[in-house]
């Protein structure tokens, strides 16, 4: 009980859907790394391939699992999420990986930092093999989402290294948005930059594998339910957001309709200073 008692509870949801391929590699991901008070919840959707007998495997390490059929991923998740009895939540995907150490990680920030209530790591792309492919920029500004910079560059808050606190997920509403099919964490951190600021740590703490076939590879749909999203949350801004949003609206299609360099080079450093810089912690 000591143990417990110094360690926040984490929370670890894995949904599945026939992902034999790469499951064990998560559930290790997540298991190995022995954190001492860790709930981890398998949600299967009736996987038809070798994943149970994997799952199986683990089970007497888990705190819950399941398998039927379900809406999908996100039902998937939200499904674990109301078995959740931890302070610190997130969801790792079935064919992504937790970093080592990472629970420990963000055990020790979130409990040296009670303000500190949403939390990124630095964002990494592994590839099959588990060869770190890319290492992106944080992105951390609601506005750089209003202001629809992230088309330029299709970059977004990585979900796989996200970790929340259950005190935010309940505030914002604790589900995610299954009207979206392939963009609900986008939906999820709208909502949380309504309540609580971002931080970033520079420690690796997940990585989303990029491989064939992934449902977040068609780029049209995503985008179309970020811009979804956008519309729905952007009624919750204040009027002064929702006037500058505006504004920077205007003042882009100026830019874009004079194609002016001296013009957009004024453009670009106002939106940079808008977005501002991450808060970082260690």
């Amino acid at each position: 009980m000591a143990l417990t008692k110094k360690y926040p509870r984490i929370t670890v949801v894995t949904p599945n859907y026939n992902q034999g391929d790469y499951i064990e590699e998560t559930i290790n991901s997540v298991l190995n790394q022995n954190y001492p008070n860790l709930e981890y919840i398998i949600i299967d959707g009736g996987s038809t391939d070798q994943s149970l007998d994997i799952i199986k495997k683990y089970e007497k390490d888990l705190a819950y699992w399941n398998s039927e059929p379900d809406g999908g991923m996100y039902y998937a998740i939200n499904k674990g999420f109301l078995k959740a009895t931890g302070d610190i939540m997130c969801w790792i995907n079935s064919d992504d990986i937790l970093w080592e150490n990472s629970l420990f990680s963000v055990a020790n920030i979130f409990s040296s930092n009670p303000n500190i209530h949403w939390l990124q790591g630095r964002p990494t792309m592994i590839d099959k093999n588990n060869n770190v492919i890319v290492q992106k920029e944080y992105f951390f500004s609601k506005f750089y989402f209003y202001f629809l910079e992230y088309e330029k560059t299709f970059s977004f808050i990585q979900q796989e290294s996200s970790f929340w606190s259950k005190t935010l997920w309940d505030k914002a509403g604790g589900y995610l948005n299954t009207s979206f099919k392939i963009s609900a964490d986008f939906d999820l951190w709208l909502r949380f930059f309504e309540l609580e600021k971002m931080y970033c740590t520079k420690e690796h703490l997940g990585a989303f594998r990029e491989r064939e076939g992934q449902k977040s590879g068609d780029r049209k749909q995503y985008l179309n339910e970020t811009k979804e999203s956008l519309l729905l949350n952007f009624k919750k801004l204040s009027v002064f957001e929702k006037a500058m949003v505006k504004l920077m609206k205007l003042l882009s299609s100026i830019n874009t309709l004079f194609q002016n360099k001296y013009l957009s080079k004024i453009f670009n450093k106002l939106i940079k200073i808008i977005i501002g810089k991450p808060k970082f912690v260690e």
